[in-house]
């Protein structure tokens, strides 16, 4: 599936989970939720992606990205009030950890949902 219908129907399935959920709840819940329907969708979803961050060859830290979606798109979701730059930051890194050029950074936590788009490498607008 080409990256920018992915992202279309992510976006469309964050939007219909916040609305039948909205707000209050752990970020675990949304994440659980956004893989149903995504699935439902269509799209090739693997959850709590393992992955090493190397320094000089050796391993240095390893994390786990939040779903990995078509193996194109890392999605780190959030259920705080707002978003912070460390957020971002957090998923701009997954994103060159994993060799991967798009990311959306959802956050559930109020009342309006909030979808950042990012990516590996800088992307002038347009």
């Amino acid at each position: 599936m080409e990256v920018e219908n992915a992202i279309t129907k992510i976006i469309n399935c964050a939007y219909t989970v916040h609305k039948q959920l909205s707000i209050g709840f752990a970020e675990n819940v949304y994440k659980n939720a956004m893989v149903i329907e995504m699935r439902e969708q269509g799209l090739s979803v693997k959850t709590e992606m393992p992955f090493e961050v190397m320094y000089k060859g050796r391993v240095v830290g390893s994390y786990r990205a939040d779903i990995v979606v078509e193996d194109k798109v890392i999605l780190e979701l959030k259920a705080v009030h707002s978003l912070a730059v460390a957020h971002e930051i957090q998923l701009v890194n997954y994103l060159t950890a994993l060799h991967i050029d798009y990311g959306l950074l959802i956050n559930f936590g109020s009342e309006l949902i909030t979808i950042k788009r990012k990516f590996r490498t800088y992307r002038k607008a347009h």
